[in-house]
Order: structure tokens, then C-alpha cells, then sequence
């Protein structure tokens, strides 16, 4: 994938999930061929991603996932050096829904889910920006792409994600 227009190519992609799960598709390892999986890896992404937000579609908008995964892209680029993580979060590792950090509930679960998220770690089963998070989000006035960059930044701190939550992600 070129870097100049990654955007573009990966809005293609998008369109190509998008279509596709409309018309039926629910297998997310065949939604792309060899090539554009290759492309997708090269951004740090995943097939599951954009089956994920092909699915949400209708309350997760192109513009969010692309934020999203340009977070992702940034840091797999950055931290990790291109080189994937041969890691999954286990999803009994995750603290439960209903955990609170400070009277916070979800907060918790989100901070695990953005480091898995942001070091592409996610399992099959697990969405980062999904109806939960996207209460969470909207409860407290921080948009998901941002969350990311504040765990990554914070080095994935509790207490300064906690403070980031309160401000509503005002700095």
C-alpha cells in the first residue's frame, strides 16, 4: 500500500466490506482477496476490522474507522516498527463490563481494549468502538480515535486516562 494515498485505497476496501456485507457476506476472512489482506497488514489492519465497522455501519461512520485505524496505522508504524504482534488479548483477561475505575464504569474494559487495540491484539470476538464503547464515548464526550492516542500517549496509564475521561478529553 502506498503511504501518499493509503485513505484512498483504504476507503476502497471499506466500500468493498460495506458492499459486500450487505449483500450477505458474514465470513471475514474471505471478505478480500490475498492482495488487499497484504494491504490491510501493511497498515497494521485486519479483515475483521472492516467487517466490524461494515457491520456497525449505520452507528459507526467512515470517518470514525478511518481515524481509527489511522491511530492503529501511526502506531504500528512508530512503536512496532511494521513488525505485527504474535499476541491476542485473551478475552477472560478483560476486566468485566460492569468495572468501574474511580465510580467510571467501562472504563476499565476500554483502557485493556485500546492497548489491544492500538498494538493489534484484538480477538476475533472483540470490537474496539462497539455499541458499549460507543456509549462510553458519547456519555463522556471523547471520540474513539482520540481515546487511542491518550492511552498511547499516557503509556497506557490508568490514573491519566481516568483524568483525560473527567476533562472530557479537554486538555
Amino acid at each position: 500500500m502506498k503511504n501518499y494515498d493509503w485513505t484512498s485505497q483504504v476507503k476502497l476496501l471499506y466500500d468493498k466490506a460495506l458492499q459486500r456485507y450487505q449483500a450477505g457476506h458474514r465470513d471475514p476472512q474471505t471478505l478480500f482477496d490475498a492482495q488487499e489482506q497484504q494491504a490491510l497488514a501493511a497498515i497494521g489492519a485486519s479483515p475483521m476490522e472492516l467487517f466490524d465497522y461494515a457491520e456497525d455501519a449505520s452507528a459507526l461512520d467512515w470517518e470514525t474507522a478511518l481515524l481509527i485505524l489511522a491511530a492503529r496505522r501511526d502506531y504500528f508504524l512508530v512503536i512496532q516498527h511494521s513488525v505485527p504482534s504474535s499476541h491476542r488479548l485473551n478475552m477472560a483477561d478483560l476486566p468485566a463490563k460492569d468495572a468501574e475505575l474511580d465510580g467510571i464504569r467501562w472504563l476499565p474494559r476500554l483502557i485493556e481494549k485500546a492497548k489491544a487495540r492500538l498494538r493489534g491484539e484484538m480477538p476475533r470476538d472483540l470490537m474496539y468502538c462497539c455499541a458499549g464503547d460507543r456509549r462510553f464515548f458519547t456519555e463522556h464526550d471523547l471520540h474513539p480515535a482520540d481515546f487511542l492516542r491518550e492511552v498511547w500517549a499516557s503509556g497506557g496509564d490508568a490514573q491519566k486516562v481516568l483524568a483525560y475521561a473527567r476533562r472530557g478529553g479537554k486538555y
